[in-house]
């Protein structure tokens, strides 16, 4: 078994070697499923996020509106974590890896509001041999942070993985685009 790795060792290897860089429809899913609530796009009901990679950081942007809000103007403190998830969750494709959440820690720092662009990024800090470890952070763009996230995210099981594309084939090419894990290969 290998040791765990550390945010400093990560930025390490960043310093000695460049990141990978992701693949846009691993990033987003462009198959005929799309129905995740945050990032589906054919999810009308959702929130329908766009990621893309920014060195060592994966991003999406998000403007909440009414349908979003909690307390009066304020974007809903859950979707606000929704989107720390998911985000979050999406650094272990740096290193080839689908992920489920397993834990996720949020911390509000101040109030989301409703018609102003969130960007919310997202950083490992930790890949372990079968879970990584992630931060990341929400701000109203080029002000104010929002909240602050961390989590733990499992590695997908094989057989939750088959069971899936068993019921929806249509996602099977979303998952094939995975760069096979050292540990797994």
């Amino acid at each position: 078994m290998r040791p765990p790795v550390d945010s400093d060792s990560i930025l390490a290897m960043a310093e000695r070697a460049p990141l990978p860089t992701i693949r846009e429809d691993w990033l987003n899913d462009h198959s005929t499923y799309q129905r995740c609530f945050v990032c589906g796009q054919r999810n009308h009901g959702g929130l329908r996020a766009v990621y893309r990679q920014e060195g060592e950081r994966i991003v999406t942007e998000f403007t909440g509106d009414e349908a979003h809000q909690g307390f009066p103007g304020v974007v809903h403190g859950g979707i606000v974590a929704s989107l720390l998830d998911e985000t979050m969750g999406r650094t272990a494709l740096l290193l080839g890896a689908w992920t489920m959440t397993g834990r996720l820690e949020v911390r509000y720092r101040a109030p989301a509001p409703i018609g102003q662009r969130l960007v919310v990024s997202a950083w490992l800090t930790r890949d372990r041999r079968h879970a990584f470890e992630s931060r990341g952070e929400v701000r109203v763009e080029g002000q104010d942070l929002v909240a602050e996230g961390r989590g733990l995210f499992l590695r997908v099981p094989e057989a939750v993985r088959k069971q899936a594309e068993e019921a929806h084939p249509e996602f099977a090419p979303y998952f094939a685009a995975a760069i096979p894990h050292a540990d797994t290969a």
